[in-house]
């Protein structure tokens, strides 16, 4: 089973909108083989609390636009890691320690990369 059409057009179009307020290192991955209640996760690293949020916000407002309403959002008021669920979509917003700390990445490496694209894209620095 692979992640919809629906849901990877959501997954671009948050993508886009976290890299609009300097989101970094955006990756999206698709869990659908071993999630059955989403498609995709859509990770990003904000500089800071404020940076956080307000990626958060730009994200939540174009899907809302789309006609996507958030089912479920965690995290908010901290801006150290917040989780907005769209139902096919779910897009993680972490501060840098918080992406280090909980690598899910890692966790989830065995899912395939969902290709993005992005006006600022991430630079490999390796």
């Amino acid at each position: 089973m692979t992640a919809t059409s629906r849901a990877l057009d959501l997954a671009q179009l948050a993508a886009r909108a976290a890299d609009s307020k300097q989101g970094e290192d955006i990756v999206a991955l698709d869990v659908s083989e071993p999630l059955p209640l989403t498609d995709v996760f859509v990770l990003v690293t904000g500089r800071n609390e404020r940076n956080v949020q307000a990626i958060a916000a730009e994200v939540e407002e174009k899907l809302i636009e789309a006609g996507v309403k958030p089912l479920r959002r965690e995290g908010r008021a901290e801006g150290r890691w917040i989780l907005i669920d769209f139902g096919d979509v779910i897009v993680h917003i972490f501060h840098e320690e918080e992406r280090l700390f909980y690598s899910l990445e890692r966790l989830w490496k065995d899912c395939p990369a969902v290709p993005l694209e992005l006006e600022h894209p991430a630079t490999d620095s390796a």
